[in-house]
């Protein structure tokens, strides 16, 4: 294909439709395919998954590549690397993104091995522009600039792969926006041949078991988070408590994440989930760069924190200066009495 699209997105399935994430990558590869001034492909491996084409397409694909055998009904590392492999040494796409799920980060790396190409993990940020190489003074144009947290997450690394294609990168859930899907987009699709030996599947799945998500940030229109702030375990049932009386979802600040107040899969932020509530209650959360990442774009933020000047002071569209221990149990007892 002379005008073959060269920003791909390797889409999966959740259950029985499609990842959020990978509807979040279609969204972006429509924006960097819109600099590049190309098209946006996405390539999904399964079985019986025809009837996820066209969603593929309403989010932004114009083609898709569909390797479907019953063999590939659950994922599988060797397998599902080895057809996508060949189908990116076939079409040489320019950029290639994967979710940064459990999936995504196991095929991506086995991917890029057999092509021999560079995979910038956990991105948070994807940008088009040109770069300088300092020591050669050679310009690069229209590069994939890959932006990710490093050390921690306590700076940002832009990472670039100047000479080698593809360019790929595993992307973090919840850190691009999702488009509204248009149902009058049309693509292409095309069935891929699986040619695959019974020496690829070296392993069997048994038995599936699925276990229900038991914290969903990203859906969460109410979130109550608590920081290093809160001071203990013990403390943060208040937290606990407070998101109850709401309707709402817990989260924290990574601080208090490592502190062991609360599990992981609570913390919000840049090292953690990219949420956009309608509100956000930061409850002594000083509110830092990383943290303010991901939670910024909540429709209102009330922040409670004994001191005036935290960074999250900055951001927030109401403020509650006084100690979190005393205001919380105060706004639980008025809500309470409101009847609501």
């Amino acid at each position: 294909m002379a005008d073959a699209p060269k920003v791909w997105v390797v889409a999966e399935t959740s259950g029985s439709g499609l990842s959020e994430v990978s509807l979040e990558l279609l969204s972006k590869a429509s924006e960097l395919a819109g600099k590049l001034k190309t098209g946006v492909a996405a390539a999904l491996v399964g079985y019986s998954i025809e009837p996820l084409a066209p969603e593929l397409i309403s989010y932004g694909a114009d083609v898709v590549f569909l390797a479907q055998d019953e063999r590939l009904k659950d994922y599988l590392a060797n397998p599902y690397a080895k057809i996508i492999a060949r189908l990116l040494a076939e079409e040489k796409p320019e950029i290639v993104l994967y979710g940064a799920s459990s999936t995504g980060r196991d095929l991506a790396p086995r991917v890029a091995s057999q092509i021999r190409a560079g995979l910038t993990a956990d991105c948070t940020d994807l940008k088009i522009g040109d770069h300088k190489d300092l020591k050669t003074g050679k310009v690069y144009r229209n590069i994939l600039f890959q932006v990710r947290p490093a050390f921690g997450g306590n700076i940002i690394a832009t990472i670039v792969n100047l000479d080698h294609r593809p360019q790929m990168s595993t992307v973090r859930e919840g850190v691009m926006r999702m488009s509204q899907p248009q149902a009058s987009r049309r693509g292409e699709v095309i069935e891929v041949p699986v040619e695959l030996s019974p020496e690829d599947f070296l392993v069997e799945v048994l038995e599936r078991v699925e276990a229900q998500r038991k914290v969903n940030l990203k859906g969460a229109n109410i979130i109550v988070s608590g920081g290093a702030g809160v001071g203990s375990r013990e403390n943060f049932r208040l937290i606990h408590e407070f998101a109850e009386v709401l309707d709402a979802e817990v989260g924290a600040s990574r601080a208090a994440v490592d502190a062991g107040f609360v599990s992981k899969e609570h913390q919000v932020g840049q090292t953690g989930t990219t949420v956009r509530p309608k509100l956000y209650i930061a409850c002594g959360i000083s509110g830092s760069v990383q943290h303010q990442a991901g939670m910024s774009e909540a429709g209102k933020i009330l922040a409670i924190n004994t001191d005036p000047e935290a960074p999250i002071m900055n951001i927030a569209h109401y403020k509650i200066i006084g100690d979190l221990n005393e205001v919380i149990p105060q706004l639980i007892k008025t809500h309470k009495a409101s009847g609501r």
